[in-house]
């Protein structure tokens, strides 16, 4: 029965860890964050698999959590494909620490770990583990400069940068 108690626990409270030497950023602005991102590179996974031209967008809720609607377009299928989701912060407001879930009352990490605190114009986002990685930016296009300081971040943090997927926004965004 104990054994049925925890895993039953670790089912409804979802993966929101941090990997080890991973910090979410402090003095996280959700005003400053909220509207659309692009993605300009992210570490392969299931849910995202053959899309281009993927973008994340996020709004208030009036639960007081963000709204999370993630688009892409999948060539394959030669259709957008799209996900809404919730968002709430794990602990303090002000860091870039939240849980995100997409399926009911199952939630996973959202962190960020690098983000431009100036302009928000980049954010370095991760989940429970170093196999969720996403490069994210205000602008479909981002300075490589720029783009090699996040990934060598990345890198030092233990992530396997040399798997990243660069995403291509060519053609119509708003389709």
């Amino acid at each position: 029965m104990k054994k049925l108690s925890l895993w039953l626990a670790m089912l409804f409270t979802g993966c929101a860890g941090i990997p080890d030497g991973v910090k979410p950023v402090d003095n996280f602005k959700v005003q400053n964050y909220l509207g659309k991102w692009y993605e300009i590179a992210r570490l392969d996974h299931s849910f995202e698999r053959g899309l281009t031209r993927v973008s994340a967008e996020y709004s208030l809720r009036e639960d007081g959590g963000l709204r999370v609607v993630n688009r892409g377009y999948s060539a394959q299928e030669n259709r957008w494909k799209e996900a809404v989701g919730k968002a709430y912060f794990v602990s303090e407001s002000d860091q870039g620490f939240l849980k995100v879930s997409f399926f009911g009352p199952f939630y996973g990490s959202y962190i960020v770990f690098e983000l431009d605190h100036e302009n928000y114009q980049y954010s370095l986002v991760c989940g429970p583990d170093r196999s969720y990685l996403w490069i994210l930016s205000r602008s479909p296009e981002m300075k490589a400069e720029v783009k090699n300081n996040l990934i060598a971040k990345a890198a030092a943090l233990g992530f396997d940068t040399s798997k990243l997927i660069y995403v291509t926004h060519d053609g119509p965004l708003g389709e």
